[in-house]
């Protein structure tokens, strides 16, 4: 059992050592260079990071979120209509023949 309970230190490396294998650690420090050695500094930090990372200043993670979902929604609704269809589809072909 004890093999099972991780400290947090080492929760801490474990979490770091991901971060550094999947390039976060290096993108974040690239763009914390880029803004440090900014000769005029932005006025908003954020969205230059935002924007140095690929991320447009303007999206709304929130609205992206809400619309994916009704999109999901959508997606199944159209599904079952489709299933629908081609139920009906099957016995109309079905029902012609003799």
């Amino acid at each position: 059992m004890s093999g099972a309970y991780q400290t947090p230190d080492s929760k801490k490396e474990e979490y770091r050592k991901y971060l550094e294998k999947s390039g976060v650690i290096d993108a974040l420090t690239k763009v914390l260079v880029g803004l440090y050695e900014e000769p005029d500094r932005p006025p908003n930090a954020v969205d230059y990071i935002k924007k140095y990372l690929g991320a447009s200043a303007n999206v709304d993670v929130d609205v992206l979120k809400k619309e994916n979902e009704e999109m999901k929604a959508k997606i199944k609704e159209l599904m079952r209509t489709t299933e629908e269809l081609n139920t009906s589809l099957k016995e109309l072909r079905g029902g012609g023949r003799s």
